[in-house]
């Protein structure tokens, strides 16, 4: 059965403590209030450093048995001229203990840097050095591609061949990639206002959810993809709406 889920980028966050958590909540008690208000989270510190097993566990028993958590993959396996070159950093990344997180392990993103452009036989080298597993749990990956050169039939079929899926998404700065036909759905919505109580302005927020069903269901436009998971995080943006921004579209999910 199909998922959504709907989050925001990490929980440690200044603006938060005014506009998010209850006032006087202890800090180190955020990331437990946090996944009990949201369905997911996306990791951000893990692309820039690394983080040990017991770090990940800790996170584990901290969320409900339902949460997930997506972990934006190192950057020094993405940051590079030659993608295909990166398979040193991706085997450290994946077996460092990011397994500690059992069931409550979701997708992987590989984001990229805004100058790489679509090269097919590097991308797809790169693609090759993915592992579908590690220590038993199934990996999903995906890419957050910032260049419009890989907005092409070529890419999307070599993602599908290796059953990688692109972000899409909502910006001002990079362009909008979909493909109907990936194995799920991962949005990255990224213009939450600050004059906007909701961060987003309703009318965008009922468009996204139809859109959000439309997917999880395999229903409008991705019937003949038939039904997948759905991640959303409102991420970058007037960052402090962001919460605001993930309850408002929870509640329309309902």
């Amino acid at each position: 059965m199909s998922s959504i889920r709907v989050g925001v980028g990490g929980w440690t966050f200044g603006p938060w403590r005014s506009h998010f958590y209850p006032e006087g909540l202890p800090q180190k008690q955020e990331l437990a209030w946090a996944s009990r208000q949201l369905s997911s989270i996306e990791v951000n510190g893990t692309f820039y450093s690394g983080f040990k097993p017991a770090t990940f566990a800790k996170w584990r028993d901290e969320t409900p048995d339902d949460f997930v958590f997506s972990l934006k993959a190192i950057r020094y396996a993405t940051q590079r001229k030659e993608l295909a070159t990166a398979g040193t950093s991706i085997t450290r990344f994946v077996q460092s203990g990011i397994s500690e997180l059992g069931d409550k392990l979701g997708p992987l993103l590989w984001q990229f840097a805004p100058f790489q452009h679509f090269h097919a036989e590097d991308f797809e080298g790169f693609l090759a050095l993915l592992p579908p597993s590690v220590d038993g749990l199934a990996l999903r990956h995906v890419l957050d591609l910032r260049h419009a050169s890989f907005d092409t039939p070529e890419c999307f079929a070599l993602l599908r061949r290796y059953g990688c899926t692109a972000v899409c998404s909502d910006s001002d700065k990079y362009p909008t990639i979909t493909d109907a036909a990936a194995p799920l759905a991962y949005l990255r919505l990224m213009r939450t206002a600050a004059d906007c109580p909701t961060g987003y302005p309703p009318a965008a927020l009922d468009a996204w959810a139809q859109g959000a069903r439309d997917w999880a269901q395999g229903t409008g436009a991705c019937a003949k993809a038939g039904p997948r998971d759905v991640f959303a995080y409102f991420i970058s943006g007037a960052k402090e709406q962001a919460p605001a921004a993930a309850l408002a579209l929870i509640e329309r999910l309902k």
